[in-house]
This record gives C-alpha cells, sequence and structure tokens, in this order.
C-alpha cells in the first residue's frame, strides 16, 4: 500500500506538471509580462550625396576674351548691351567626369539676342579651364541634359526671316576618350502652313436677308 501511494502521489505530480506545459499555458511567463527581447533592426544609413561635382562660378567674360579658341569676331563684339550686362548665358553640370562642374557659355547678340557662339569649359586640377568644345554658327546653343552636351542650331532658308527658320539641328554629344562625340542628331523641318493666317483669313460677311417678290406668286397661274 504504500508503495502504490507513492506511485500514485508520483503520478498525479507529474499530471500536474502536464498541465502547466499544456496548451494555454506559458510556463512562468503566467505569472507576468513576457521580458523583452532583442530585435533586429535596420539602421537607415545615409545615402550618398550623389556625383554631382561641386559648382565653381567662373568669370564667364574673362573666360571668354583670355581664350585663343574663341573667334576673334566673338571676343570683339563682347560687350555689355545696356549697362553692365554681358548677353552671356552661363550652365554649370556634369559631363566630362571632373572634379568640378563643367561650364557651358553660350553668347549671344545685343541686337536680336540670337546665340552667336557655344563654348564648354572643363576644370583643371590646378584651378584652370580648357576648352573642350566650341562652335560658333548663328543661333546655335548649348544645354546640359542628363549628363550629355545638347546643341541646338536653327536652320535657315535664303528668304527666311531672323524668328521664322526652316527648321533646326539637334545634336547630342557625350564626353569619350577625352572630348565630346557625337552621340545622336534630330532634324526638324518646320510646317509654314500657318505661317501669316491671323492677316490673311477672308473678311466673314453678315447674312442678308432676300428682298421680297413685288408681287407674290399664286398657284395655277402662267
Amino acid at each position: 500500500m504504500a508503495a502504490s501511494g507513492t506511485a500514485l502521489a508520483g503520478l498525479v505530480a507529474f499530471g500536474l506538471f502536464g498541465v502547466g506545459c499544456s496548451s494555454g499555458g506559458t510556463g512562468t511567463r503566467d505569472e507576468g509580462p513576457a521580458g523583452s527581447q532583442p530585435v533586429a533592426q535596420i539602421t537607415p544609413q545615409p545615402s550618398p550625396s550623389g556625383t554631382t561635382p561641386p559648382v565653381r562660378r567662373v568669370d564667364a567674360v574673362r573666360l571668354l576674351k583670355s581664350d585663343p579658341k574663341v573667334g576673334e569676331r566673338v571676343r570683339e563684339g563682347l560687350k555689355p548691351c545696356a549697362g553692365k550686362a554681358y548677353p552671356i548665358d552661363t550652365s554649370y553640370g556634369s559631363m566630362t567626369g571632373g572634379r568640378t562642374a563643367d561650364v557651358v557659355v553660350n553668347v549671344m547678340s545685343c541686337a536680336d539676342s540670337v546665340s552667336v557662339g557655344t563654348y564648354v569649359y572643363r576644370a583643371d586640377d590646378d584651378g584652370s579651364y580648357e576648352n573642350v568644345f566650341a562652335a560658333e554658327v548663328p543661333a546655335v546653343y548649348g544645354t546640359i541634359d542628363r549628363g550629355d552636351l545638347v546643341v541646338t542650331t536653327q536652320v535657315y532658308g535664303s528668304k527666311d526671316p531672323l524668328a521664322s527658320p526652316s527648321g533646326s539641328e539637334v545634336v547630342t554629344y557625350r564626353w569619350a576618350s577625352d572630348r565630346f562625340t557625337e552621340h545622336d542628331r534630330v532634324h526638324n523641318d518646320f510646317s509654314r502652313a500657318v505661317e501669316g493666317t491671323d492677316g490673311d483669313l477672308p473678311v466673314q460677311s453678315e447674312p442678308v436677308e432676300p428682298e421680297p417678290a413685288d408681287e407674290p406668286a399664286q398657284p395655277g397661274r402662267n
């Protein structure tokens, strides 16, 4: 009997232990909230600042006048239009992969604001600038587009007025092997169908009522 009682007590204790560890229970965690466990977290890393080189402002007028690659006609005509303002547009951007932003300079005429020259300057390590592209033709204009040099030239016919070119040539250049090479060319022909329509449209006349007859016609009368 003593041995049987001892065995029964052992079975009861084992059963109570099993209930504590079965469904619905969490063991020792039933007495309080679960302790905090370390959770894996992704720490945001600072994104790189990009590949755009720093911009260093230049004196475009001085750069052009001291550049032997600029045509004499352009240099001599480079004068202020009004007061001290020169007819120059300057753009900065990355095209050649240099440490400092490249410079695109467009020179225009004071009389009609038409660009007469486009130039690209690349910064050297010693801080000086080198002329790596030049185009001196009427109505030429250079821009920077996503790392490419885009040069647009208006095309004129023999009788085209300055404000109405016949078309345009758009050439995209990319920097390769220490120079700009042509990557793409687009030619546009402009339509002449709508020119001068404002003054050439016919004048619309007002509707005119028909004049009444002297004597109304009667049926069956010849």
